[in-house]
């Protein structure tokens, strides 16, 4: 499974670990990722998704049905 949030889009990030000497070797920035079950009333059904903490507060704000019909119209979510 990849490591990408299927609501917003994060994905790994490249960068550089710096050491003390200012000598730089490639690192990789992983998003939070958790993976939750919701409950889509509309539907009647549970729903398992793999998505970004940042993401999981943006569902306690708009609610998981704002959030989905967001993700639908820019891609991440089919």
């Amino acid at each position: 499974m990849s490591r990408v949030c299927q609501l917003t889009g994060k994905k790994v990030m490249v960068g550089n670990n710096v050491s003390h000497s200012k000598r730089r070797t490639k690192r990789k920035f992983y998003p939070n990722l958790i993976t939750k079950k919701f409950y889509l009333q509309d539907e009647d059904k549970y729903i398992t998704l793999r998505i970004s903490t940042s993401a999981l507060r943006n569902i306690n704000k708009k609610g998981i049905s704002a959030c989905i019909k967001e993700a639908r119209e820019k891609g991440f979510l089919k």
